[in-house]
């Protein structure tokens, strides 16, 4: 498995909030490759199942978000200027001068413009604008562009991955394409595992607004146990060591009401029982993952979470390591192939 080519195939492709199609059936490509069955459901879900060797299986779900945050077009002015809003948290600051694709009836390439810092006055330079301050300028006209553009359409920043030095990596969507290429590693190292559970991969959507896809798709698969993968903020020299994880050095391994406690446990004895390096990252009431809904879901069901180290994120140039993407896949595989050895009920009891 090319894990920078892969990452980098489904990081480069199109899949805002509600518009994942482009970037779920590439993911869906790659499931087929080592899933018994692959399904999609009503909202987009892409699930792929990997059944067990067991008798009356047991299921985990786990869950990565394929959905990423965007743009969207809310007005075209006479002069042919966009106006646009956001899907999902955007981080505003970061939006002037960037490169954009208007995905209209066909892939239109525009830029965030700004106004000359010649012609601004001391009060305009010290303020950071926002969003309704900017505009889209393609170069058409506002008829040449209504016939390509129509209010609603989505917007992505046109960013290529780029490899930065040692196995370091930046570009857009890695929240949470990164938590993806992580389950596809699971998938590669359960090929050559003996594993007694039925195992969900699942892409979800719609986690940016809402964790709309953990929802339906954990009340339709109904697992023992789910397993969200996503991304955490990477240490940077502006932040506190308490509120970030370490790039480099593993998956964060979560605790808080949001974690069923055995898991926690658990998956922290299989990282050490495999020299698998890990950390642990604090939430101390909701996560901010789909591991929310899958807890919450039906009666209940135990929940867990891995975090990869991920630094700038809602950027376009979020930055993270691929080792940790690696680690964070042997660790899921690991844990897998622990449940063979224990009792299920027992596990999940508080």
């Amino acid at each position: 498995m090319n894990l920078e080519k892969i990452l980098k195939q489904i990081s480069e492709a199109s899949g805002v909030s509600g518009y994942e199609q482009e970037a779920a059936q590439i993911v869906k490509e790659h499931f087929q490759k080592y899933c018994d069955e692959i399904m999609e459901d009503p909202l987009g879900n892409i699930i792929g199942l990997k059944k067990g060797r067991g008798v009356n299986n047991k299921k985990i779900m786990l869950a990565a978000h394929v959905d990423e945050i965007g743009l969207m077009v809310k007005n075209i002015d006479d002069n042919g200027f966009i106006q646009f809003t956001n899907i999902g948290g955007v981080d505003q600051r970061t939006l002037l001068c960037q490169e954009v694709i208007i995905h209209g009836k066909e892939k239109t390439y525009g830029i965030i413009g700004a106004k000359p810092p010649h012609i601004t006055n001391e009060e305009e330079r010290r303020k950071a604008l926002s969003i309704d301050d900017l505009a889209i300028d393609t170069g058409f006209t506002k008829n040449e562009l209504t016939s390509r553009v129509n209010i609603g359409d989505v917007i992505t920043i046109k960013r290529n991955m780029i490899t930065l030095q040692n196995d370091w990596v930046a570009g857009k969507a890695m929240d949470d394409r990164a938590g993806i290429a992580s389950l596809l590693v699971c998938l590669k190292e359960l090929q050559h595992c003996n594993h007694e559970v039925d195992i969900y991969f699942v892409a979800t959507v719609q986690e940016e607004v809402g964790a709309r896809g953990a929802t339906t798709s954990a009340y339709s698969i109904n697992p023992d146990i789910g397993i969200a993968v996503d991304v955490g903020f990477g240490k940077t020299p502006e932040l506190s060591q308490y509120e970030t994880i370490e790039m480099g050095n593993g998956p964060a391994i979560t605790v808080g009401p949001n974690i069923h406690s055995n898991i926690f446990d658990k998956i922290k004895q299989v990282a050490i029982q495999n020299y698998i390096d890990y950390q642990i990252e604090v939430a101390p009431g909701h996560s901010g993952t789909d591991a929310w809904p899958m807890q919450v879901s039906r009666s209940g069901i135990a929940t867990g979470v891995l975090s990869i180290p991920l630094r700038y994120m809602h950027t376009s140039v979020e930055t993270l390591s691929l080792s940790d993407i690696k680690k964070t896949g042997k660790l899921l595989a690991n844990f897998i192939v622990s449940l063979n050895e224990i009792d299920m009920e027992e596990l999940l009891c508080y």
